[in-house]
């Protein structure tokens, strides 16, 4: 007989990371442990100082505020799905907050003992519990983490996650102050409103904030009628005026808001009225940070019923990739972040477009996203690489099979198009019936490439070989990437034609270490950051990483990183290479925001000396690298 309040639980439970990256059957397995518990408004959850209970905790329903008696401010807010109390667990310490109910609460208790395991063994959630939770919130994004989480490190040194465990994200505001004097009419306060498009103005006395008016006063006292439109600011205003500090944080800033019922916070040097102000931020201000937060995006998305509700989301999430950028988040987390973003975007475009089926799919099938995407790599909005594998048929269901799963694709790729994908110009792409095969037919047609490889076999296989799952079976994945490791061990020739591949890119420097330039062509005098410096590195990593035969990493610093295991003589240049793939990439996307572009073309003469000079310092891995596969692939005859 089944546990009903048990599947319950798991029903809940897999809608939230990181349960949502286990099987179905351990969340019922683990749901069984869970302990319910209810609390009734403004309940101690536990105490700063107390020692750790052998659980930590879900929000199931109501909310969990989480606090420093230090200050007694509010230093984060949990509400369903949220989970807190887990980082003192596995840091082996007593609790560095309190916790306390905000209001009537249920929360499950999952004992750390039954969940541990799932951590180390399964590394979607090992990796969400490093990137959620290291710095005891759901925002381990802040500047003083800069460099500590998945930082940009090479050698030795060890990530020091454990300082400033207790700040979170400070909150954007502006800096354009709209100010007026208590003199100024309401007629010439509303003009200059409506100028300058804000909904709030200070009115400040020797340059500090003795009152504010928004539109709120302005409908309320002026358009009623209250006062006629000549009243001065000194009798419509509200003062004394509510300031805080400009280090605010977006939780301080929405209880602020909250506390007072005010729709605007005046920011002041020192957070006194006494000071100069220095900003005002608004409650849209507020919104749109919480609106950029990964969990609140992902949320947003998979709500989408329709691809148009997702295009704004795409927008959002460059948003937050500029913003990262911006705060030198580590690379190798921002692009996590965004990758998870990105594929949670591409996985409701299919299944918007299931949906759109006049049946279900006939057979298993499984989305693949290639190239760039493919390696998790896709940062920026460039065009689609993908392709679509379904189980083998017979004979007589061949063609129907086909069919279905071409218009299947053709949704799919007009739903990516139509929130910011364009169409592959070499159209690479799973509508394209040479890229919607059957297992059996891509291992034909892998099996040509490797037994074959021509310069277009080499050039396609490189696409193919970066391949992930987007959605659908991983079991053909799997059955497929056997396949192509077992060819190319019987065809050990093969590795001479990908070496050959991937020493054709072109040097990225010339004599002197001048950056080289395209000679001709609609990006003449410009750099190639992918094919000069990028792509050098992501061909040699597949190069070696084939040759282990490691089929589970695709993304190119992760193989690097790999590498560095699997041949300890050469670690220092394998993490040197992994270090270097990530500034590059983290350059051509900045480059790619600052344009409004893919990044991929770059005028040198807009850039400092410095900016060169990191640039060039990366390329010494490249030739390095190069000269490891010539030797050890024995392709010297090729250079």
């Amino acid at each position: 007989m089944k546990n009903t309040i048990s599947h319950r639980v798991a029903d809940f439970l897999k809608n939230f990371p990181p349960f949502s990256f286990l099987h179905q059957k351990d969340i019922e397995t683990l749901s069984e442990q869970i302990s319910i518990i209810y609390k009734e408004k403004d309940s101690v959850v536990f105490a700063e100082n107390e020692e750790t209970h052998n659980c930590f905790y879900v929000v199931h329903k109501g909310a969990v505020t989480l606090k420093n008696s230090l200050n007694n401010d509010i230093l984060d807010m949990c509400d369903e799905g949220d989970i807190f109390g887990l980082r003192p667990l596995i840091a082996n310490e007593n609790y560095k907050m309190e916790a306390r109910t905000h209001e009537e609460t249920i929360l499950y208790a999952i004992p750390i003992s039954i969940f541990k395991p799932y951590a180390l063994e399964n590394r979607a959630v090992g990796n969400f519990l490093i990137e959620s939770f290291a710095s005891n919130t759901r925002n381990p994004y802040s500047n003083s983490h800069s460099g500590k989480l998945y930082g940009e490190i090479i050698g030795s040194e060890t990530l020091d996650i454990d300082k400033n465990l207790l700040d979170i994200q400070p909150v954007k505001y502006s800096k354009k102050l709209i100010t007026c004097f208590s003199t100024t009419t309401a007629k010439e306060i509303a003009e200059i409103m409506t100028k300058k498009n804000v909904g709030a103005i200070l009115v400040i006395e020797d340059k500090l904030p003795i009152g504010i008016i928004t539109d709120k006063d302005l409908r309320n006292k002026i358009v009623t009628g209250e006062f006629p439109i000549t009243t001065t600011a000194d009798l419509i205003m509200t003062s004394p005026v509510i300031t805080y500090p400009k280090k605010m944080t977006v939780t301080q800033a929405q209880m602020a808001m909250m506390k007072s019922n005010i729709s605007h916070l005046c920011l002041t040097k020192d957070g006194t009225a006494n000071s100069k102000a220095v900003g005002i931020l608004s409650k849209h201000d507020v919104m749109v940070e919480l609106g950029n937060n990964p969990a609140v995006l992902i949320k947003a998305v998979k709500r989408a019923k329709k691809a148009k509700q997702i295009k704004p989301i795409r927008a959002n999430i460059m948003q937050l990739l500029q913003g990262y950028l911006d705060q030198n988040i580590p690379m190798t987390l921002t692009s996590k972040i965004i990758t998870e973003l990105n594929d949670v975007c591409i996985k409701q475009i299919i299944e918007i477009a299931l949906k759109k089926m006049k049946t279900p799919p006939p057979v298993k099938f499984a989305w693949l996203a290639l190239g760039s995407q493919g390696r998790s790599e896709q940062l920026l909005h460039t065009d689609q690489d993908n392709a679509l594998v379904y189980e083998d048929v017979p004979e007589e269901l061949k063609e129907q099979t086909k069919r279905y799963f071409l218009e299947l694709a053709t949704h799919v790729n007009k739903g990516l198009f139509d929130i910011g994908y364009d169409y592959c110009p070499a159209e690479m792409m799973a509508s394209n019936p040479k890229w919607c095969l059957s297992l059996g037919e891509w291992e034909s047609l892998v099996h040509h490439w490797i037994t074959n490889p021509g310069k277009n076999e080499v050039l396609l296989s490189f696409i193919f070989f970066d391949y992930s799952l987007s959605y659908g079976d991983r079991e053909l994945v799997n059955n497929l990437s056997d396949f192509i490791f077992k060819n190319i061990k019987a065809n050990p020739v093969f590795y001479i034609h990908l070496v050959s591949g991937a020493l054709q890119s072109p040097s990225p420097t010339g004599f002197f270490r001048q950056l080289l330039v395209e000679q001709d062509g609609a990006h003449k005098d410009f750099f190639d950051i992918k094919r000069r410096a990028l792509m050098p590195l992501t061909d040699a990593a597949r190069v070696l990483i084939l040759s282990h035969s490691v089929k589970s990493i695709s993304n190119t610093p992760e193989r690097f990183e790999k590498l560095a295991e699997l041949e300890p003589h050469n670690s220092e240049l394998y993490l040197a290479c992994s270090y270097s793939y990530k500034a590059l990439l983290k350059f051509r996307t900045k480059q790619g925001l600052l344009h409004h572009d893919s990044g991929q073309f770059i005028a040198l003469e807009t850039l400092t000396k410095l900016e060169k000079i990191k640039l060039k310092r990366t390329f010494k891995t490249i030739k390095e690298l190069q000269e490891i596969i010539t030797i050890r692939f024995n392709a010297s005859n090729i250079l």
